[in-house]
């Protein structure tokens, strides 16, 4: 399977169900009251945490997911039926951005996490909610609410306590195999290892760390060159990072020259790794021919008072003493995963969403009747300029004088609004 640690998606939740438009039609209740059920409430998308998965690659072939619309409310005062849960599952760590603005939504970084993401729309009111004094009989009912929608991005930041780094071919596949339950492929070639491995060392008596092989480190890798800049984004949750270096210099490389570069790489990608505490683990003791390149790695551990451990991925030596250094280090820090918080929050502000019904009773006769317009003339004062201006914003800026002009009206044609009736002129 090919590792995805990133893609883009659409989400949509639920639109909420139509309040129904009903009258009680039974054989000896001539007239009836309104009994129009509510809609149902629109399906939510959640995310949720499944310890099964560690790739996002899924999600290249389908790009889309939307929960089901609640259904319209019936008769009776019967109510629709809510629609159902889109649920989403991911790999523990995914972080979910706002795909335009880059912003955190969420970090799924445990594992008995579910994010409710978006939220569905809410189901309409029947119009039994709506008889008043003055209006016995409504028409009309509320429209159930729009779901809302996003374009996210998903990206896999692996959980791990330690992060191992190293240039191609300095032996960490090898170690890793060697410390922990992974098993990565291991091979004498530049970028060997397409995925970050994960692998729980076991100290004793239970305890232990998650340490992660970060591949493809080259020289300008934080610039997208190499794999690089794909898997570094893998040492972003790390506590603390352990260089790997070719101590015997078999393929002719500084392993001095290799920390800086690969410590220029973490700055420039994002200059808060630096600050994480570094182990060196000189590897390949085993074929050392002379210490010329030890002695320099020495040197330098001993200047930028790191700690350094000679040992060997292939025998095993020198293992057990670093593994226990790494162990006590992290006992001393937060045991928590490093944690991104959000940064982008929908707009969850009310929306003023009350029904009303235009029927054209005749040819030059339009009523325009709901409990936004009722309550509207309770409070203004029509024999007034002032009040008379705002009527008239009122029914522009809800949409009323709009939807009279596509339903035909022509000036001269009488509205009706209740109590109220005026001739309509442009």
């Amino acid at each position: 399977m090919i590792f995805v640690d990133e893609v883009k998606i659409y989400i949509k939740a639920g639109n909420g169900g139509d309040g129904c438009v009903s009258f009680r039609r039974e054989k000896y209740v001539p007239n009836g009251g309104p009994d129009g059920g509510d809609g149902g409430k629109g399906g939510d998308v959640i995310f949720k945490v499944d310890r099964g998965l560690n790739t996002l690659y899924d999600f290249r072939h389908k790009k889309h997911y939307k929960a089901r619309n609640g259904d319209g409310g019936q008769g009776n005062r019967r109510h629709g039926k809510n629609g159902a849960d889109m649920i989403i599952k991911v790999p523990q760590g995914t972080i979910i951005r706002e795909a335009e603005t880059g912003k955190v939504i969420a970090d799924m970084a445990y594992l008995d996490k579910d994010e409710v993401l978006l939220k569905g729309g809410r189901g309409g009111k029947g119009n039994q909610h709506y008889a008043t004094p003055t209006m016995q009989i409504p028409k009309y009912a509320q429209p159930g609410k729009s779901g809302k929608e996003l374009w996210v991005v998903l990206e896999l930041k692996s959980i791990a306590d330690v992060g191992l780094v190293g240039f191609p071919n300095v032996g960490k596949s090898t170690f890793l195999s060697r410390v922990s339950n992974a098993k990565p492929k291991i091979a004498n070639y530049p970028f060997t290892t397409l995925s970050p491995n994960l692998g729980v060392v076991d100290i004793d008596k239970g305890e232990g760390f998650v340490i992660a092989d970060i591949p493809g480190l080259i020289e300008g890798a934080s610039e997208g060159i190499g794999l690089g800049h794909e898997f570094l984004k893998h040492v972003e949750r790390t506590k603390l990072l352990l260089h790997i270096v070719d101590a015997a210099s078999v393929e002719g490389r500084n392993p001095v020259d290799d920390i800086e570069k690969i410590n220029q790489e973490l700055k420039d990608f994002n200059p808060e790794l630096l600050q994480r505490p570094q182990v060196i683990a000189a590897n390949k003791i085993d074929v050392m021919q002379d210490d010329t390149a030890m002695k320099e790695l020495i040197k330098y551990a001993d200047k930028q008072d790191i700690k350094i451990f000679p040992m060997s991925a292939v025998t095993g030596e020198g293992i057990k003493p670093l593994l226990y250094h790494i162990h006590d280090r992290l006992k001393q820090m937060d045991s928590s995963p490093v944690i991104y918080e959000r940064e982008y929050y929908f707009d969850d502000a009310p929306v003023v969403d009350e029904p009303y019904t235009i029927v054209q009773e005749d040819e030059h006769t339009f009523l325009v009747e709901g409990p936004r317009i009722e309550r509207m003339l309770g409070y203004t004062n029509l024999e007034s300029e002032k009040g008379f201006t705002f009527f008239q914003k009122f029914l522009r800026d809800n949409g009323i004088i709009q939807e009279l002009e596509d339903l035909g009206i022509q000036e001269g044609d009488t509205v009706k609004l209740y109590y109220l009736e005026f001739d309509y002129y442009k």
